[in-house]
């Protein structure tokens, strides 16, 4: 069930919030949170309930996994806490392994060593990815005595609710069961409904009014790069920097339809992108790019491989192999490998030229031939990322540097136009967490974040602060009211999000 489906926004998600709200004002919170994890199982299971055990399969596991964990860490030396997490990580990880890595190991081998093994073509259950991670976290924090007492029902909700099932935030259980506990829980709340819907439509309105309507430019190229065809500077150019803002804007909004439909039932959901093409460096880029996952790959993957606490060349040893790996998870593909790799050798890089004894530069100028380098060397890596294959991926990149036989002045002026407009929003525009900062908008930002994260145009002080800034007011609501008018004139084609596939 798509978020931007008319079955969803017309049906799944107002009966579930009314229907929520009812239980709970008759029969309390414990009730209206067994409601939400039955209609999240329902949500799910709308795509294939096929893979409903799976799913219902693995989170008992992990929650009797854990339960074992923290009784054992409790014993004399830890009992055998560090075997029984061992076990339960590569439980997870070989679920993930066989459904979405099986076809692409054995291809490799019959690559590589000639064999003749076939393919399975084993169907990936939905939000495998997303879930894996998210129960892996938790028994690695089980271990180390970070997890809050909690109810099977509370750990249920944890790992099912639907806003952030399928496709992130990869949500922490620090997060949730601090909210579940509330008193006001789940209960109807008027500001929390107003709030809601507000990032709700704005996520709407970047997936399917900027996201698909800029795709089809970047579909097309690609899918010429594919099929083997060679490709023109401008074309090349054109499908890189559309593929660049169609996947921002598409998974941007995806994460504030969750964030958004999670803040309706009084859950705030952490935050998963932060205005990421405003970046200076790399570093700053996965700072604000999937930030959950950024988390998770930091605190469960980097750290766990030694951080940098091992000297600086094994520091950007675990730089390299965190993102190679953080790279495979997107995808059974050598494509994604090399783009984390590509990420990886940038950071190492980044983190080289930080090293480097030099005085700092720090003006406009300097911070915006910074963010123009950082959204290019960005743009450069999002080709392994979207190409079918190495060879259409070398079909782009080759047309990048050909020469423009096609030039004409009135092709550049409406490319330099294009991008203009695309850049400014990304670059100008206030994100959905800064615009509603005064509210709280996500579990990790408040306006004390805001204060210390000021906007590229300064509007504190300013007329222009009371349309820069939420409030309920008639105003916010006709521009709400515009933008969701907008998103569902648009609605005639129902696309999938792009993380979907992963």
């Amino acid at each position: 069930m798509l978020f931007n489906s008319p079955i969803f926004l017309f049906g799944f998600l107002p009966l579930t919030a009314l229907l929520c709200f009812l239980i709970r004002a008759y029969m309390g919170r414990e009730a209206s949170l067994g409601f939400l994890v039955l209609a999240s199982l329902f949500f799910y299971g709308w795509w294939n309930p096929v893979y409903l055990p799976l799913l219902i399969g693995l989170a008992i596991f992990n929650f009797l996994m854990a339960k074992a964990i923290m009784t054992e860490r409790l014993k004399p030396g830890g009992g055998t806490a560090t075997v029984l997490t061992a076990f339960g990580v590569t439980v997870d990880l070989a679920s993930l392994g066989f459904f979405k890595y099986t076809d692409f190991l054995i291809g490799t081998s019959n690559a590589v060593l000639d064999t003749d093994f076939p393919l399975q073509h084993i169907v990936l259950p939905l939000a495998i990815s997303f879930f894996t991670f998210q129960k892996i976290a938790y028994l690695v924090d089980a271990r180390r005595g970070e997890v809050e007492p909690h109810s099977f029902l509370e750990y249920c909700f944890f790992v099912m609710f639907f806003p952030q099932l399928i496709a992130g935030p990869i949500v922490h259980h620090k997060e949730i069961f601090s909210q579940t506990k509330k008193a006001r829980g789940f209960a109807f709340d008027r500001m929390n409904i107003a709030i809601g819907l507000t990032i709700f439509f704005i996520g709407l309105f970047k997936k399917v009014v900027l996201a698909d309507n800029i795709a089809p430019v970047a579909t097309a190229v690609f899918n010429s790069a594919a099929a083997g065809n060679e490709i023109g500077f401008f074309d090349a150019w054109e499908g890189m920097l559309a593929y660049t803002f169609q996947l921002y804007f598409d998974f941007s909004g995806y994460s504030d339809m969750a964030i958004g439909a999670a803040r309706i039932f009084g859950i705030k959901l952490p935050l998963n992108f932060h205005s990421p093409y405003q970046a200076v460096s790399i570093t700053d880029f996965w700072r604000r790019w999937h930030m959950t996952l950024s988390r998770f790959l930091r605190d469960y993957l980097y750290i766990s491989l030694g951080g940098n606490r091992r000297g600086k060349v094994r520091r950007y040893l675990n730089l390299f192999i965190t993102m190679a790996l953080g790279g495979l998870w997107h995808g059974p593909a050598w494509t994604f490998m090399l783009w984390g790799a590509a990420h990886g050798l940038m950071l190492i890089v980044n983190h080289g030229w930080n090293a480097l004894p030099r005085k700092p530069i720090n003006t406009w100028w300097s911070r915006g031939i910074a963010r123009a380098l950082t959204f290019l060397c960005v743009a450069l890596a999002w080709v392994l990322f979207r190409a079918a294959d190495l060879d259409a991926a070398t079909a782009i990149y080759s047309g990048l540097v050909t020469f423009p036989f096609e030039f004409t002045a009135e092709r550049v002026i409406e490319n330099i136009a294009w991008l203009a407009f695309w850049m400014g929003i990304v670059w100008f525009w206030p994100n959905t967490q800064q615009w509603l900062a005064m509210v709280r908008p996500a579990f990790n930002y408040k306006w004390a974040d805001r204060r210390a994260d000021p906007l590229l145009l300064p509007i504190d002080g300013t007329r222009f602060a009371r349309l820069a800034l939420w409030r309920p007011s008639k105003r916010v609501a006709i521009a709400v009211g515009l933008m969701t008018a907008a998103s569902f004139l648009s609605l005639q084609r129902i696309s999938e999000f792009l993380y979907f596939q992963f």
